[in-house]
């Protein structure tokens, strides 16, 4: 039987994507189309909510789900491990299933992962994330997942070295990394992580091109998978095997 599914933020540049991507999945239907406005007793007789509205709408499209018992699949920015943390009550109570995917794109999970995986070999890291001008929030959801995958890959070294954090120009820390956001025209997204120890630096470059075509394959993965999920789950990377243990 066909899965409806309900997407929030549909006329957005990811909701545009999303909803093109889901008209091609079997046995999913994209049934009805809400905006950051709209009244979220919309979301009743969904088989599944897809949330890529904004920051400031996201957690109230997130409870409305899980207060309904319907499977929620998060591609909205903004979502700390602090703010799921919360949610996880939530989500464990209904008995739901809650996926919150900060990039769809596989490149960008990969070179999180990758990060992650070198991090505990180098003393420094810093992000430096760039994105187009018109989008609302920083650092971004993937900065500030890369950061927090980075640190419970130090584990017992704790956090890494960041001298001087106090001062405005160092960025924003999240999970002990200082991260840079750049806001621009002409940009889809691009995020490098810079690792230095004595002597030597290792960056990891992710750049978007073109963002339909990076982010369909992973939203194939995510719309089934989130149909199915139980409990919070924080990543793409859960989906694929890169190696790496996923931590929500």
């Amino acid at each position: 039987m066909t899965k409806q599914v309900a997407l929030v933020g549909g006329s957005g540049k990811l909701g545009t994507i999303i909803h093109q991507v889901i008209g091609e999945l079997d046995g999913f239907d994209v049934a009805r189309v809400l905006n950051s406005s709209s009244d979220l007793r919309e979301l009743d007789g969904a088989d599944l909510v897809v949330d890529a509205s904004t920051p400031q709408v996201s957690v109230d499209v997130v409870r409305a789900a899980i207060e309904r018992g319907i499977n929620v699949l998060v591609g909205t920015s903004g979502w700390s491990a602090e703010r799921i943390a919360l949610m996880r009550p939530l989500v464990e109570s209904a008995g739901t299933g809650a996926v919150f995917i900060p990039n769809f794109s596989l490149g960008s999970v990969l070179g999180s992962a990758l990060a992650a995986a070198v991090a505990p070999f180098f003393a420094s890291a810093e992000i430096i994330e760039a994105h187009r001008d018109t989008k609302v929030d920083s650092p971004s959801g993937t900065a500030v997942r890369t950061a927090e995958l980075i640190a419970a890959a130090r584990g017992e070294q704790g956090p890494v070295s960041a001298p001087h954090a106090d001062q405005r120009a160092r960025g924003q820390q999240v999970a002990s990394v200082p991260v840079h956001s750049l806001r621009r025209p002409g940009v889809i997204a691009r995020q490098d992580v810079i690792l230095s120890g004595p002597g030597e630096s290792l960056i990891i470059t992710h750049d978007t091109v073109e963002s339909a075509q990076a982010y369909a394959p992973g939203i194939r993965l995510a719309v089934p998978y989130a149909a199915e999920a139980r409990g919070v789950v924080v990543g793409l990377e859960n989906m694929i095997d890169i190696g790496i243990q996923a931590r929500s």
